[in-house]
């Protein structure tokens, strides 16, 4: 049985429309506004607020809190999207976990921070649902910049760009904008279509082209780019996934994690999408979580993530590790693949225990092997169709300062340049710095 063909254990239909519905509901349902203002009048107002510090965008985190707390979210909102012009999807996704939430002086003192996100949320929410783009965009300069890839990254680009005055055209290879927003976040994440909804509201700017099925290698090169723009923006993501190394693994029921979570976000009907009995998946970041626990959601029966590291070294954060638990999810650590086992499709899967030190994962010899139907690898992504002449700095483009590449009149920013960790306020605080330097060179 080749790769790509459904194993036997594989099938749709566990749970009925109903249970699916329920299991993929909101994670964070929104505040209403009495409870909006009960959160912001939790906090504390801090001069130099270490939230706005650990946030990658430095949204002004007390002003839109005070903001809401004050009667005036859409104020709130604009004070985020000032910053953040995917704010509604970062109060979604986002770690904040680790990031302004940690950082919140009620979490130091209390265990129990103002929830920063849930209020940028209810902020941006509450001026989306009018339906009125807060920005107006600026007299037309005549510059045309060329962004490649509609993700977080090229989105923020385009909107900054498009904003000061720039005609900007995205070249999109898929047939929907959003990037990972779009075909990499966990359903229950962003529910109602909400990444969509978001792009078609960011694009109300004006001065925004979006064309899609056009890519780099598909009759798009960077010399034509260059050529046809006043400057391009790279944001192509990484395409590619690290293979698992171990015997069997082109077995049937053995996929990439990424495809399973973009097919289930495409799902017009999730009962009808196949998911195994034994589900293991191979990783330890959000993708990993994402996977394995839409898996039990989807009626898999046994879910395991398989990390090769220990439990602190894990990429996932603490509240995704306790979500995958609280729903099942078993975590194994210091574990990793060493073969698949079936005829033609996946039965089991073979883990050799390791540990782990210095930065170095060493095989213990001892090995366990775990029932397999399906196994998702989530074990990194790499790039894949950088054009030729850009530096590389190990698997992505090297950038300086604001995204600058080694060649002129291109910059790059999300997950495909160097840099900072690959999250989507990361991308879009690279796609909006980016764009303010290109400003910057366009009207020298």
């Amino acid at each position: 049985m080749a790769q790509g063909q459904m194993a036997p254990g594989i099938v749709a239909g566990r749970l009925s429309s109903d249970e699916l519905a329920a299991n993929f509901d909101d994670l964070h349902p929104a505040y209403a506004p009495h409870e909006a203002a009960v959160a912001a009048d939790r906090c504390y107002f801090c001069y130099d607020a270490p939230c706005q510090t650990a946030c990658p965008t430095e949204i002004d985190i007390p002003l839109f809190i005070r903001q809401i707390q004050t009667g005036h979210p859409e104020a709130a909102a604009r004070t985020i999207l000032e910053q953040n012009i995917l704010g509604g999807m970062c109060a979604r996704v986002c770690p904040t976990e680790t990031l302004c939430e940690e950082a919140c002086v009620r979490e130091a003192a209390e265990g129990k921070p103002v929830e920063i996100g849930r209020l940028q949320r209810y902020a941006t929410d509450t001026l989306m649902a009018r339906g009125v783009h807060p920005f107006t965009r600026a007299a037309s300069t005549g510059k045309r910049v060329a962004v490649v890839g509609a993700g977080p990254a090229g989105l923020a680009c385009a909107h900054r760009l498009a904003m000061l005055g720039h005609d900007v055209v995205i070249h999109e290879a898929r047939p929907k904008a959003g990037g990972l927003n779009e075909f990499g976040i966990a359903a229950y994440k962003a529910t109602g279509g909400f990444a969509g909804a978001e792009v078609d509201w960011l694009l109300q700017i004006g001065g925004i082209t979006v064309e899609q099925g056009s890519a780099l290698g598909q009759g798009l090169t960077l010399d034509a780019l260059r050529a046809d723009y006043d400057a391009v923006f790279l944001s192509i993501g990484l395409a590619g996934v690290n293979a698992l190394r171990a015997a069997g693994e082109d077995k049937a029921g053995v996929r990439d994690a990424v495809d399973f979570i973009a097919e289930l976000r495409q799902a017009d009907d999730l009962s009808a999408l196949p998911v195994g009995r034994n589900v293991v998946v191979i990783g330890g970041g959000m993708t990993a979580i994402d996977a394995a626990v839409q898996s039990k959601l989807l009626g898999a029966e046994n879910v395991t993530v398989a990390y090769r590291r220990s439990r602190a070294e894990m990429g996932a954060s603490g509240f995704e590790q306790d979500l995958a638990a609280s729903k099942g999810v078993r975590l194994m650590f210091n574990v990793m693949p060493v073969a698949v086992h079936g005829n033609g499709a996946a039965v089991e899967i073979e883990l050799e225990y390791t540990t782990s030190a210095g930065g170095s994962v060493t095989g213990t010899g001892e090995t366990v092997r775990l029932a397999a139907d399906q196994v998702f690898k989530a074990i990194g992504q790499t790039l894949r169709g950088a054009p030729e002449g850009l530096e590389l700095d190990g698997r992505k483009i090297k950038v300086e300062g604001a995204g600058r590449t080694s060649v002129p009149g291109v910059w790059a920013g999300g997950d495909c340049a160097s840099g900072g960790e690959d999250l989507t306020v990361t991308a879009v605080a690279e796609g909006r710095d980016a764009a303010m330097d290109i400003h910057a060179q366009l009207s020298a």
